[in-house]
């Protein structure tokens, strides 16, 4: 699939989930940690199209999407340097 209808389905996934919400609060509670999953990915996503030019990459799976999803930017910022030192 081509990156434009993944992140446009994404977003709509996203959106769809902001306005349904959830009547339960386990429901919710698993509602907000698929939001930061998918907005960690779309970070990662963008950190590596950006980095592709100075050789920064970052693999996009569950642990790196949780971790940059929940810390947002602060949480890129720790995987890259992890990655470009510690690995």
């Amino acid at each position: 699939m081509e990156p434009k209808i993944v992140i446009i389905c994404l977003l709509a996934f996203i959106i769809i989930l902001l306005f349904v919400g959830a009547p339960l609060k386990p429901l919710q509670f698993i509602g907000y940690g698929a939001v930061k999953l998918v907005i960690g990915a779309l970070l990662l996503f963008v950190f590596n199209a950006i980095g592709s030019s100075f050789s920064l990459h970052i693999p996009i799976n569950l642990s790196t999407s949780l971790v940059s999803g929940f810390l947002g930017i602060p949480g890129v910022a720790a995987l890259a340097v992890i990655e470009k030192y510690v690995l």
